[in-house]
């Protein structure tokens, strides 16, 4: 199958920058960004929210065909995609971390997992775009041209994590999103259905000791110096 040329896919675990570094790399590329991660933490808020148990396949199914998302281009450099659920603005309320950790369970649903896939490969059809989440690159864009798998160590993806949702660093936060991050990396892995892991074809890059600028600069010279 034909690679598409200009799809960009990163993925890899909580923490390690990918939302930061692909609206940089998007924005140098002039390319849009399509955040995956933000769909499923849409879906599990809108479960939430109906009460609907996520056990309940049928249920699930169900309330896939009620649901409308809109993705909207960050208000400023560094904040997030805003989503729009059903015509309403939830893009404050899917970026906590029960919300991140529902998004986790939700994506290991098939029926979910199905239905946010083909939508975003209708988003990927236009091509210009920097897609990120976790299976990117295996699974939604497995032909894409551009692919990397960015990790870095669990401590300093929970020390980001604070810093990002600006609690205190005392060392309950501190274990509670280390916690966390490890039970979501582990849920990742392990699901049966588009499992967290590396394309074979991916790029690798450690963000522990690098700036974001410094990751952007890796990025965008091996898309540069790709002959695809």
């Amino acid at each position: 199958m034909e690679k598409y040329k200009e799809i960009v896919t990163l993925d890899g675990p909580s923490g390690v920058g990918k939302s930061t570094i692909s609206r940089k790399i998007a924005a140098i590329l002039g390319y849009s960004y399509l955040d995956t991660g933000a769909m499923y933490r849409a879906v599990g808020l809108y479960l939430k929210l109906q009460g609907i148990d996520i056990n309940n396949s049928k249920a699930v199914s169900q309330s896939l065909n009620e649901i409308s998302i809109r993705l909207l281009p960050a208000e400023k450099e560094n904040a997030d995609t805003g989503v729009v659920l059903n015509n309403v603005d939830v893009s404050g309320k899917i970026r906590t971390q029960e919300i991140s950790m529902l998004a986790s369970k939700v994506s290991a649903l098939p029926e979910v997992r199905a239905k946010l896939t083909e939508m975003q490969r209708e988003i990927g059809q236009q091509g210009k775009i920097v897609a990120e989440g976790r299976d990117v690159g295996t699974v939604v864009f497995p032909d894409a041209a551009h692919k990397f798998f960015l990790d870095a160590d669990i401590k300093e993806r929970a020390r980001r994590r604070i810093r990002q949702l600006n609690l205190e660093a005392d060392e309950i936060s501190k274990k509670n999103i280390l916690d966390m991050i490890r039970k979501r990396d582990s849920d990742d892995s392990q699901r049966s259905i588009a499992p967290l892991k590396k394309a074979d074809d991916a790029t690798l890059i450690d963000t522990t000791y690098l700036t974001i600028d410094e990751v952007c600069e890796k990025i965008f010279y091996k898309i540069k110096q790709s002959n695809i």
